[in-house]
This record gives structure tokens, sequence and C-alpha cells, in this order.
């Protein structure tokens, strides 16, 4: 285990380094939560409640949604795995004394942790200055909160981690990540609650991997009936499920693409 926490620590460290870029990263989201929830606002004040939410919730759902974007890594960046498939260092990184995604998923632990703390609080704060919003009300909820965004991390990383497999099969993924990056701002609530889409779509977009991202953490927060289960713990057993089902395949695929790194050659 101690060869993983040094990872973690790695992770953690290299991030540290962008100093400049993190507080980029937090104006923008800010900036951006500020837009989404002036123009949510304006969306409530013509239809005071939407499927369970109000302009509060609304106005929640967006700083919540802000602050996971740098932890969750939805919109990137791509694990260096990827990059190192198509240039083949990843024959280096079979070699070593570690499994492949453990080793992946420390360093990308490492970057997590650091985003929560450098990106993640400034961002939800700003929001709270800004807007009046909904907190939880008791340390259960806070506790299921972070429970819910820890599931959510791994639920990123697993994604991420079979979007650089792909580079096995197709020799570069840069494709794939792009497309999934897309669809996952579309599919996990963030560029909008998926509670504002038509039942029929938002039932299929909730029952996704991309759904354990965002939707259902910010439910979890608020302490939605609209959940799996109509409870928070619905919800948590929903993302655990998700997180299990991606590090499990994520795992059977590396031992493919081992064995298909041998059979090429190295």
């Amino acid at each position: 285990m101690r060869i993983y926490f040094a990872v973690f620590a790695c992770g953690l460290r290299r991030y540290s380094g962008y100093r400049a870029a993190t507080a980029a990263g937090v104006f923008t989201n800010s900036v951006f939560g500020a837009i989404s929830a002036l123009v949510l606002l304006a969306v409530f004040a013509a239809r005071p409640h939407i499927n369970g939410y109000d302009a509060a919730d609304a106005v929640t759902h967006v700083y919540v949604a802000q602050a996971l974007i740098a932890p969750v890594a939805i919109m990137g960046p791509q694990l260096d795995l990827a990059e190192r498939v198509r240039t083949g260092d990843v024959a280096i990184d079979l070699l070593r004394p570690a499994h492949l995604a453990p080793w992946w998923l420390a360093h990308d632990l490492g970057r997590a942790a650091f985003g929560v703390v450098f990106r993640s609080v400034p961002t939800f704060a700003l929001g709270a200055a800004l807007f009046p919003l909904v907190l939880p009300g008791d340390p259960v909820r806070w506790a299921a909160a972070a429970a819910s965004l820890v599931l959510a991390v791994l639920i990123g990383f697993g994604l991420r981690y079979l979007y650089a497999l792909a580079g096995f099969w197709l020799l570069d993924a840069r494709g794939v990540t792009a497309v999934a990056v897309m669809v996952a701002g579309f599919a996990s609530g963030q560029l909008l609650p998926l509670v504002l889409f038509p039942d029929p779509l938002a039932a299929l977009l909730r029952a996704l991997p991309w759904a354990g991202l965002i939707q259902v953490p910010v439910e979890v927060f608020l302490d939605k009936d609209t959940l799996p289960g109509g409870h928070i713990a619905g919800g948590l057993a929903f993302q655990a499920a998700w997180a299990a089902a991606l590090l499990a395949l994520g795992a059977l695929l590396t031992a493919r693409a081992a064995r298909r790194v041998v059979v090429q050659g190295g």
C-alpha cells in the first residue's frame, strides 16, 4: 500500500504547482456559475416549482455542480495513461511492481484531493456569498454529501480510465475523450439540472453513470426525493454500483490490453 500512498502524494504535489491555473479555474467556475444561476432564476421566476426544484435549489445545484467540476474532472484533464499508450511508454508502466489501475487511481485521487480544497471550496464559498444557497442542516447530511463526492470521483476516474484504455485498440484516445466530455456535460446535469429535461429523457439520463458525477451528488446535498429509491441511501447505492462496475470493467480490460501489448510486441 505504501507505493500507492507515494503515488497519491505525487499527484497532489504535481497539481499544487499550477497555482495560476487553479486561480483561473476558481474565477471561471464562479463566473459561469453566476451566469447560470441568473438564467435559472429567470426560469424559476416564471415557474416557481419544477419537478421538486425551486429557485434556491436550482442555484444551489449550479454551484455544487461548479464545485464538482475539478474533482470529478468532467471536462478533463484526461489521464496521462492515454498519452503513454499512444507513445508506447505504457510498456514501462506494465513492468512496474504495481497494478496499472490502482496506480493511476492513486495518482488521480491526489489530483482530486487538491481540486476539492483549492477549487471546490473557494468556488462554493463565492457562490454562497453571492446567492442564498440551500445547505445541509445536520452532520449526517454533510457526511452523506462527502461520501457522494468520493463516489463521484471514483466514477469520474472509472470513466476516464476506460477512455484511456480505448487507446490500446484505437491507438489514440483523444477522439473518444472529446466526444465523452460533450456527452458528460449534457448527461450529468452539469449544463442543466436533469429535472428540467422531459421525463422520458431525464429517466434515461438518470440511469447512466454520468448522472453519478453531478446530478446525484447535488440531490444528495439537497436531500431530494428524486434520488434513486427516493432517499439519500438510494443515491449513494446508485453511485457505489456504477463505481464498482466501472472499476471492475477497467480491471478486466486492463488484463486484455496487457495481453494485446505483448501480442503487438510492446
